[in-house]
């Protein structure tokens, strides 16, 4: 059985803001690693949406972009990617699935039936699947930024207090930090 690790960018101040973040080489290498170390994406609509009104052009070469862009954009067009959507069912993006029906159920057969683990990258979805208990993992970059507004992580609350273990801090050059937390069971 594989990890659900929920990844995203985050301010100091908990925005989830993509916008928010820097986005330089070294911002791109850690979610690049994050991508190649998994064996498929999962993301709500919303994420899902954004990423592919972008990332598909920039695969097939449409849009100009330095080649480790490209590069990226090629490996993330072959990664199976998971989308739970209660409002929309079908995905034309390569390699795209739709998960339906009881989310627990669906989230953890994903997750049994994927060894090398599932990247979680959608806030609203993470809070759900966190209520459910179902994630293993957390890898946040935390960037030097106060946005002063939201969405921020967890909003909507988590019925209790998660304990973590942390398994590794590394500092980036530009200000960023990225954070590993393990769940603590028991």
């Amino acid at each position: 059985m594989g990890l659900l690790t929920f990844s995203i960018n985050v301010t100091l101040d908990g925005c989830v803001d993509h916008r928010e973040g820097i986005a330089d080489d070294e911002t791109h290498a850690f979610f690049t690693r994050l991508m190649d170390e998994g064996g498929a994406m999962l993301w709500g609509r919303v994420t899902y949406e954004m990423m592919e009104s972008y990332w598909p052009a920039i695969a097939r070469g449409d849009e100009e972009v330095p080649p480790a862009i490209r590069a990226w954009a090629v490996k993330l067009e072959a990664k199976p990617k998971y989308v739970v959507s209660s409002t929309r069912s079908d995905f034309g993006w390569t390699n795209s699935h739709h998960i339906a029906g009881d989310l627990r159920t669906s989230v953890q057969k994903l997750k049994d039936v994927t060894p090398a683990g599932v990247l979680l990258g959608s806030g609203l979805l993470a809070t759900e699947l966190d209520r459910l208990d179902l994630i293993d993992e957390y890898k946040f970059l935390v960037h030097p930024r106060v946005a002063g507004h939201g969405p921020t992580l967890y909003q909507s609350g988590l019925p209790r207090t998660r304990r973590l273990e942390l398994v590794s801090v590394t500092p980036l050059r530009n200000g960023a930090v990225a954070v590993h937390y393990r769940r603590a069971r028991g």
